[in-house]
């Protein structure tokens, strides 16, 4: 028995030393060809360099930080990024996306020669960062998170940059990447040399439905280039300046201020919605950089590039999807206190959610492009100038301070107006939809929730027609009181008489005035502002009281006044040669726009068939009236 067992323990010693052999054989192998754990190199002490080792290191924590850039340029860009892309894919110098390891990283500088702003901190909403934090970004948790944001950050700088780069040579007047129009009157991008100059970017070919649209303009404005900068870095003075344009602004976030106490090197995340005056036309919604800069004395650009910041819209209301490229303005002061722009608007936008009878307006550029912007620019900067001018020697300082409160007024009513036509998600109007309405036909309902008015509902009511007149025949016979019997039904077929005008440029037409009739039997009073320019013509009234008309006079405030706005918005429609129609021929787009109570009251808290067709008639009597004043079949 002692036989046996000793050998049993002698097969099992035999069993453990064979396993120890194979472990030892296993371990000269991996001492043959070591790998280093972190870098994934061969690791054999005294053959590699200790510098050779750590560049490996570096090398592993730099592809580390590529795979998050690439996750960030996915988030930002909306395209897919491969951290695997050979040097031969990279984008060329003149591509919108160098990740800000490039040339226009953080710590680089620019394109234009100007070095970028250093040592921002990043809990001040700046750029930059301290070397202190990038320490503590590979070693603690928020040092990552900072890292992150830092990278975000320093990615949309980049795309700024290489925005700006763009604008500033599509703004340049000699270059070959714009080409004249057939007509001869407009430019049109050269699609091939901007394919060969600029790599594509942020979205690149555009997808099915969507089209492109790039437009140049110029002209002098009656501004300084700081002023205009300011106008354009502020939403709320933007919107305010640009009210028949922008149905909403907002800032998102503000990424710098700037630097120096100015505005050059701001660069802030915007939401902006831009609408047509017509319900056949939904408002195009962008999100976007904007982005400041001074290139010399007395030279500003501010250009916007379409970023994805994940909005998630949840309304009833129509918007067009539209991708925004770089567009913006260059800004030159002049020796006579004017500045001379250069106005560049490039996006894709989906054709097929405009109606037919707009789509050559818009894909002609004059809907959305250049010459718009460069035109309401244009025309409320005279407003401002001849504001801010005195009337005459001896006019009452009350005087003027009425006339500034009146010209508030009539802005706040044409701003209602222009919601209750264009369906944005700014606005409190929800679309009704009715089986027997036309296509071209938009109601809309709103509760009053204006503490100052009785609680109720409000119909707005709108449509679109072509009529072959030309846009200055149909202005000059809308803004006429003395004609305003042949179509207004509250006017008792009679003419108006004007109580009060109130210039907001050369042209007469472009004003504020106070309707009253010149029947004695009609007692009603009309608030209405006039305009025109190259881009189009409205006119807006609302019905208002004396008691209101005096208050408002004396300086009161205004915004107690309740108003019903209704008028009418006149267009180009894109294909005739005359746009104006100055030499008596052409053809424009006519929107009417109506709001008013059901039933004519206050208490009515709901609305019933009869409204919704009562407005409706209203609408086609009204153009039916202004058709067969103008001689219109």
């Amino acid at each position: 028995m002692k036989t046996q067992l000793e050998r049993h323990e002698n097969m099992i010693l035999r069993q453990e030393n064979d396993k120890l052999r194979a472990e030892n054989s296993v371990m000269k192998d991996a001492l043959a060809n070591p790998i280093c754990n972190n870098c994934g190199g061969p690791a054999i002490p005294g053959q590699i360099s200790l510098e050779e080792h750590q560049t490996r290191m570096e090398n592993a924590r730099l592809k580390d930080e590529l795979n998050r850039i690439c996750a960030l340029a996915n988030k930002f860009l909306g395209r897919p990024l491969s951290p695997l892309a050979s040097p031969m894919a990279l984008p060329p110098s003149n591509s919108g996306l160098e990740l800000a390891i490039g040339r226009n990283g953080l710590g680089g500088s620019s394109n234009f020669g100007m070095p970028l702003p250093m040592g921002f901190d990043v809990g001040d909403g700046a750029l930059g960062s301290s070397p202190a934090m990038s320490t503590m970004g590979a070693r603690s948790p928020m040092g990552m998170m900072g890292n992150e944001i830092q990278l975000e950050r320093s990615m949309l700088l980049d795309l700024a940059l290489s925005a700006m780069n763009e604008l500033i040579k599509m703004a340049q007047p000699d270059t070959s990447l714009w080409i004249k129009s057939s007509d001869g009157r407009n430019e049109v991008l050269n699609h091939d040399e901007y394919a060969r100059l600029f790599s594509p970017y942020i979205g690149s070919k555009p997808a099915a439905g969507y089209v492109t649209e790039a437009t140049r303009g110029t002209g002098v404005v009656s501004a300084s280039s700081l002023g205009l900068v300011e106008i354009l870095m502020d939403a709320d003075q933007w919107s305010e300046m640009f009210s028949s344009m922008i149905a909403s602004a907002a800032t998102v976030e503000v990424l710098s201020s700037g630097t120096g106490g100015t505005r050059s090197g701001a660069l802030q995340v915007m939401l902006a919605e831009v609408q047509l005056l017509s319900p056949l036309v939904p408002a195009r919604q962008v999100s976007f950089l904007r982005f400041c800069k001074q290139h010399a004395e007395g030279l500003w650009a501010v250009v916007d590039v379409s970023v994805d910041i994940g909005r998630n819209v949840t309304n009833s209301h129509p918007l067009m999807s539209c991708r925004r490229l770089p567009s913006g303005c260059v800004i030159q002061d002049m020796p006579n206190g004017f500045s001379n722009i250069t106005w560049v608007e490039h996006s894709q936008y989906d054709e097929s959610v405009i109606h037919q009878l707009y789509r050559p307006l818009v894909s002609s550029g004059i809907g959305f492009g250049a010459q718009r912007w460069i035109a309401t620019l244009l025309r409320q900067c005279d407003c401002l100038a001849i504001l801010r001018s005195p009337q005459g020697p001896s006019e009452d300082p009350t005087a003027q301070a009425g006339r500034t409160n009146m010209m508030k007024l009539a802005q706040r009513m044409t701003e209602c107006f222009c919601s209750g036509i264009c369906a944005s998600s700014a606005c409190k109007w929800d679309i009704l939809h009715i089986g027997n309405l036309a296509d071209d036909m938009r109601i809309m309902a709103r509760k009053i929730d204006d503490p100052t008015e009785a609680p109720g509902i409000v119909l707005s009511a709108s449509t679109s027609v072509w009529m072959p007149v030309s846009r200055k025949r149909v202005f000059d016979f809308l803004r006429d009181e003395n004609l305003r019997g042949e179509w207004d039904l509250l006017s008792k077929d009679g003419p108006m008489k004007e109580m009060l005008h109130i210039a907001k440029g050369q042209d007469r037409g472009n004003c504020v005035s106070i309707l009253h009739s010149a029947n004695s039997e009609c007692n009603v009073l009309y608030l209405q502002e006039s305009w025109s320019d190259a881009s189009g013509s409205m006119v807006v009234y609302s019905p208002i009281n004396m008691q209101a008309l005096q208050m408002v006079m004396s300086c009161g405030d205004s915004s107690f006044v309740p108003l019903r706005p209704s008028g009418f918005a006149i267009l180009p429609d894109g294909t005739s040669n005359n746009g104006d129609g100055s030499d008596g021929g052409g053809s424009c787009l006519l929107t009417v726009g109506l709001q008013m109570l059901p039933n004519g009251n206050h208490q009515s808290a709901k609305f019933t068939m009869e409204s919704v067709d009562a407005v409706n008639n209203l609408i086609s009597f009204t153009i039916q009236k202004v058709k067969d004043a103008l001689g219109v079949a």
